[in-house]
């Protein structure tokens, strides 16, 4: 059975996405709106990854890993400029995270679904809803900094 790796994946993913939105707030904190949002989506993703814990040890995932592919790019390695230009770069880069975490959220559902397991379900599709308006709101700040950052200057 692979469903422990994959809650594995799925509790780093979500760790690290969190670190990705802390880092990311304090980057642009003079933007408002981003420092407090991405303060609440960190929060939210230690939630996620306190929520998926048990079932990490439920199903044996700390053992021989899989797997699932390289992970995406962190803010981190990037500069600190803090303009609009470097907003939109980081932004880009965490939806492209958090796309990772909400599709690993979707298999995680399956496997629930699979295993008859009513805990995991309702844990998954709580935080697979919470990921998605992490998504949308990603792409609402990309599609509202996009026209400034790329036409203008």
């Amino acid at each position: 059975m692979n469903v422990g790796p994959l809650l594995v994946c799925l509790h780093d993913a979500e760790q690290s996405l969190g670190e990705e939105y802390r880092v990311l707030g304090e980057r642009h904190a003079s933007d408002h709106d981003v420092y407090h949002q991405c303060d609440t989506f960190s929060k939210q993703c230690d939630k996620h990854g306190g929520q998926i814990a048990p079932f990490v040890e439920k199903y044996g995932g700390r053992g021989d890993a899989v797997v699932w592919g390289e992970p995406v790019e962190s803010i981190r390695e990037r500069g600190s400029a803090d303009d609009g230009l470097a907003l939109l770069g980081d932004l880009r880069t965490l939806y492209l995270a958090a796309e990772e975490v909400l599709i690993t959220w979707v298999m995680a559902e399956q496997a629930a679904q699979a295993l008859r397991d009513r805990e995991l379900l309702a844990v998954a599709r709580e935080c697979h809803q919470d990921t998605e308006l992490q998504v949308k709101w990603l792409t609402t700040r990309i599609k509202v900094g996009s026209p400034q950052a790329l036409v203008v200057g």
